[in-house]
């Protein structure tokens, strides 16, 4: 008995699993991996939600969104602008256009790298935004689910859903029945 209890106790005493250890080697702890998965999981979406945060801008922020919002319409405004000089005054529009043609090279491409960036940023920050509407939306999906649950217990195929209610209430309508003037008259009429 002294030797059957010093090996099990070699293997699976003092707390310890010498077997579960040995085979932990190979192949990795399952519930451990889940636990560690899941912790993980909260973190991200703990760090996506910090993320996200609806904070109130100043009037400096919203300045400077009106600033933003105007290249856009500006370049669009001026481009159509051009074409309508170019009816109304062409010896105009061609004195323009003719100092267009001494602007050097660098400072085309430095103009093409400027819209650039700033058409870039615009989108990235469109793009953030909208992220940021869909996770809002995201956060109302368990509402969504159970008013959908909801809507799918009151449908008219659903058991239960035509019931009559409580038995007091179809007691008292049969024992007093609403006057039918039309179901007296056919009885009349069926007597006679």
């Amino acid at each position: 008995m002294g030797l059957i209890s010093g090996v099990l106790a070699l293997l699976f005493g003092n707390g310890r699993n010498a077997v579960r250890e040995t085979v932990e080697i190979y192949r990795e702890n399952t519930e451990a991996s889940a636990q560690r998965g899941a912790e993980a999981q909260a973190q991200a979406m703990l760090q996506f939600g910090g993320e996200f945060q609806t904070a109130q801008k100043g009037s400096f922020d919203r300045f400077m969104d009106g600033v933003n919002r105007l290249p856009r319409p500006a370049l669009a405004s001026g481009t159509l602008g051009l074409f309508v000089a170019a009816m109304v005054d062409p010896l105009w529009f061609a004195a323009r256009m003719q100092g267009m043609a001494l602007v050097p090279e660098p400072m085309w491409w430095l103009l093409g790298v400027i819209v650039s960036f700033y058409f870039g940023a615009r989108h990235q920050l469109k793009t953030q935004e909208f992220q940021k509407d869909i996770s809002a939306t995201m956060l109302q999906l368990p509402a969504v689910l159970n008013n959908l649950e909801q809507l799918r217990e009151l449908r008219s195929d659903s058991p239960g859903a035509a019931g009559p209610g409580s038995g007091s209430d179809l007691s008292q309508d049969i024992t007093h029945p609403d006057a039918n003037p039309a179901l007296d008259d056919w009885r009349k009429h069926r007597r006679a």
